[in-house]
Formats: structure tokens, sequence, C-alpha cells
């Protein structure tokens, strides 16, 4: 199931004359396989690779350069935004290399500052402006609190700029952040997004429909192969 599949991540690679070399692998699921690394100066940098390995027996590398030049497209056209990692290049025909953000995920019971909320809206904006929606805001680990206390988002390989169902989409990127809003700021939560994050749209419950009863069969499937040592822990990821 891993992208890479018996292989990991390279050890080291070399971009604009400097070697990055691995310091920990942090994901490795069916589609790509991520990485920070770090050159001789101590700066940090993440390579994503997509999918290598055949499935079934099938070439799936096509796969991999398709979503590898698919991601790097929606980061080109956000490298004027301090809240977007810079791009720094690319490796083998599945792989990109973008900055590491100093900061950390949201996550549950961990406080953000005052306006953080504010500001990723704004964000978000600003990307449905530049025709994207980003598609993923329901992940709280592709949301980063920055030390530099801006919003950051990181991970585009889902987003979506085709006219087709944009808007429904865009208007989808808010729903999750009120979701996260109404969780880690409840404070500052108005009573007209309340009312939005009560309402959820048909497309919203149809998702949860069809992607519960997969989650339940994926976690077993994934729990019965890592028992019989078929698959290594972050292969689940």
């Amino acid at each position: 199931m891993r992208a890479l599949g018996r292989c990991g991540l390279p050890e080291s690679f070399e971009i604009n004359g400097n070697t990055y070399r691995l310091t920990k692998s942090v994901k490795h699921d069916f589609f790509a396989a991520t990485g920070f690394y770090a050159d001789g100066a101590g700066k940090k940098a993440v390579l994503k690779m997509g999918r290598t390995a055949c499935f079934l027996k099938l070439p799936m590398r096509w796969v991999g350069r398709f979503l590898c030049r698919r991601e790097i497209r929606f980061y080109k056209k956000l490298q004027d935004l301090p809240n977007v990692p810079r791009l720094l290049g690319t490796v083998g025909d599945t792989g990109f290399v973008h900055e590491y953000v100093e900061g950390r995920p949201l996550a549950k019971n961990k406080p953000v500052p005052d306006g953080f909320f504010g500001k990723l809206q704004e964000l978000l904006e600003e990307l449905h402006r530049r025709g994207m929606a980003y598609v993923d805001t329901n992940k709280p680990e592709n949301i980063l609190l920055g030390d530099d206390g801006l919003p950051h988002l990181i991970d585009f390989q889902i987003s979506w700029d085709w006219a087709f169902f944009r808007r429904r989409m865009q208007r989808e990127d808010f729903y999750h952040v009120l979701k996260h809003k109404s969780r880690l700021r409840p404070d500052e939560l108005t009573e007209d997004e309340l009312n939005r994050v009560n309402h959820k749209s048909w497309l919203i419950r149809l998702h949860r429909t069809i992607t519960k009863p997969y989650f339940f069969v994926r976690r077993r499937m994934f729990r019965r192969l890592r028992d019989t040592g078929r698959l290594l822990p972050e292969g689940s990821k």
C-alpha cells in the first residue's frame, strides 16, 4: 500500500548546491511519502514524493508524476503569499521540495492567538480570488500556527481550480474553518458563524455517509496487515 513500495525516502538529495539529509519520515501512504530534511547549516526542508510503486501489478508512476505536477502548480500560484511555503525544487519525476514552516498544526486543547481564524479566513479568501478551493481544511494537521503567529497552509494535493464545482468547494473551505474555530476559539464565534457551523450542507452529509464505512473497513484492514507483518506502522497514515 506504500507509495514507494519497499523503498523509503531518499537519505539525501541536492538542490541549488545544498545537500539535504533525511531527519524524519513523517508520512507514507498510498499516494505519497513525506519526510523532513536539513542541510549542513541546519536549514530545514520538506520532501514529498508521489507514488512510484505498482499496485496489483499495474504501473502507477504516472499517478505520482501527475499529483506532483498538479501540486506544484498550486504552490506556484501562491508563492508570493507569506502563509504558503516556498518551493525549492524537485527530486526525480515525482518529488518536490518546499520550505519547512516553523510552528505547529492545529490541535485540540492547544490555544491559538486572538484573530488567528480571521487571518485564516482572509488567506482562504485570497486563494478563492485566485480561482482555487483548498478543499482540505477539515484536516487540522494541514493548518499550521507559525512561530510568526500567522496561519500557514500546506499540502495542496486535493486542492481544486477547475470551474466545475469550485464554488461549492470554496464554501466548504469556510465551513471546516468555522468547525475548528468553534472548538479552539468559541469565544470569537459570532452568532451567524455558529448557525453556519450547525448547518451541515448536503455535500458534508454525503461525504460523511460515504467515508464513515470506508474508514471503518480501512482501519480494520490496516490493523490486520500490521499484525501479520505485511504493513509497517507508518504505512497506515
